[in-house]
């Protein structure tokens, strides 16, 4: 299968090219490299004869056409999007002409393509998306989202993304554009750009700093590993039935405090501070963001049943080896820490 996927240079974007070319797709990677891309994320995969690179932006109709025209793909793996909340907030612009336009971009170009080819039936238009669209949950375990949950979006990020979604529902439903949507949790894992938690405490901590937890650490997320998130978008691309919408969770709720705290105790294993203290010494309560929304929970079920999908790795597993990775490339992370952003305190609201 030929996978045209934006965002490949991406955190998730990349995870998803580096897995398809191991397992012998071909990959067309659409990125525009922005801030948070990073070729270096799949330096590996572009060895191969079956990955190729188009830098061009999804706001860019005329790019996005010659891309669909050169390369022919089978399907589309739609990852590109800005996708930092405090970003969001400081500047929401960006999300909205990003997320939404270039989504519709991305539906248009895809749409004429699949017309003038004759409407392949294989052809696909994966979307993949947040369970932050669904709002924000009680505390109450036995509440989740599931795909038949509202929409109820708090911030500019997760309401561009909503927009999105129904963009992709509406090109079905008008003009049968064949599409499946995945809604995910929080990812972590190899590659991720050091402007979210798990990053920011693991760098934070190596450098002595701060570890910033958003008020009292109470909110409760559901932690997926990038790789296992993954093998479920190409399994959804391949497999998931047309028009269906899938969440991918990772089973594993765990608030902001407790995640901090398990991080911690990994890292004084591995790299122990040099006055024999633990790195927990190093946690500050800041001030919150606006609207942070309280718990994210996701209902895995219609993906375990349908399509048998699981994961593969708790998050205490999964923070292991996310923590070595992070001690073991650190000429990767180097690299990024004068980026814009990165270091700093955004989405105050101020």
């Amino acid at each position: 299968m030929k996978l045209l996927v934006t965002g490949g240079a991406g955190f998730i974007g990349s995870a998803v090219v580096r897995l398809a070319i191991a397992r012998g797709h071909q990959v067309v990677n659409l990125d525009a490299l922005t801030y948070a891309a990073c070729l270096d994320n799949v330096a590996e995969a572009a060895e191969s004869p079956d990955y190729a690179f188009e830098q061009a932006d999804i706001r860019d109709r005329a790019a996005l056409d010659h891309v669909f025209e050169t390369h022919k793909p089978d399907a589309v793996m739609h990852l590109a999007a800005e996708s930092h909340v405090d970003r969001s907030i400081d500047g929401p612009g960006d999300f909205i002409e990003t997320n939404i336009t270039g989504t519709f971009n991305m539906l248009e170009a895809a749409r004429k393509y699949w017309t003038q080819a004759g409407k392949p039936e294989g052809f696909r238009f994966h979307h993949i998306s947040t369970d932050e669209v669904y709002g924000s949950l009680p505390a109450d375990p036995s509440v989740q989202f599931t795909e038949e949950t509202s929409y109820d979006p708090r911030s500019p990020y997760s309401a561009s993304k909503a927009a999105s979604d129904h963009l992709v529902r509406a090109w079905a439903e008008t003009y049968g554009l064949p599409v499946v949507l995945t809604n995910c949790s929080n990812n972590y894992g190899p590659y991720h750009f050091p402007e979210k938690l798990i990053p920011v405490v693991i760098l934070n901590a190596l450098a002595g700093k701060p570890l910033p937890i958003y008020g009292d650490g109470s909110n409760v997320r559901d932690w997926l590993y990038v790789e296992d998130h993954a093998d479920a978008l190409l399994l959804v691309v391949q497999k998931g039935a047309l028009g269906r919408s899938y969440n991918i969770g990772g089973e594993n709720e765990r608030s902001n405090l407790e995640l901090v705290n398990t991080l911690c105790e990994i890292l004084d294993g591995k790299r122990p501070r040099e006055d024999g203290r633990s790195y927990k010494d190093q946690i500050t309560f800041v001030s919150d963001r606006p609207g942070h929304d309280a718990r994210y929970a996701i209902d895995p079920s219609r993906i375990r049943e349908e399509l048998g999908w699981r994961p593969s790795v708790t998050v205490e597993e999964g923070l292991e080896k996310t923590v070595q990775w992070y001690l073991d490339n650190e000429a990767w992370w180097r690299a990024l820490q004068d980026r814009d952003g990165v270091g700093q305190r955004l989405g105050t609201g101020k």
